[in-house]
C-alpha cells in the first residue's frame, strides 16, 4: 500500500489510538488495527475498521460522558 502523505511504498500492519470527540465527550480507542508508514508514521485505517470505528462512536453517543476509553480488540 502507498502512503497518502509521503507517497513511500513501505505501510506496514500496525496498531494506533484513535482519538476523536463526539458531541461533547472525548473518546480513545487503543490498539486499532491500521496500516503504518514506515517513512512518516501516517495511519490509515482498513474500511472494515473505519466502519466499526463509525459503529462504536454511534453506541458512545448515546451513553453520553466525558472521557471514553476502550480497547478495539474488546469491543470489535
Amino acid at each position: 500500500m502507498k502512503c497518502l502523505v509521503c507517497k513511500a511504498e513501505e505501510m506496514s500492519e500496525s496498531t494506533s489510538t484513535y482519538f476523536t470527540q463526539v458531541d461533547n465527550c472525548y473518546v480513545i480507542i487503543e490498539n486499532v488495527p491500521c496500516f503504518k508508514c514506515r517513512q512518516c508514521g501516517a495511519v490509515v485505517y482498513p474500511m472494515s475498521v473505519q466502519e466499526t470505528i463509525d459503529d462504536i462512536l454511534e453506541k458512545v453517543r448515546n451513553i453520553a460522558s466525558k472521557i471514553f476509553i476502550m480497547d478495539y480488540s474488546k469491543v470489535a
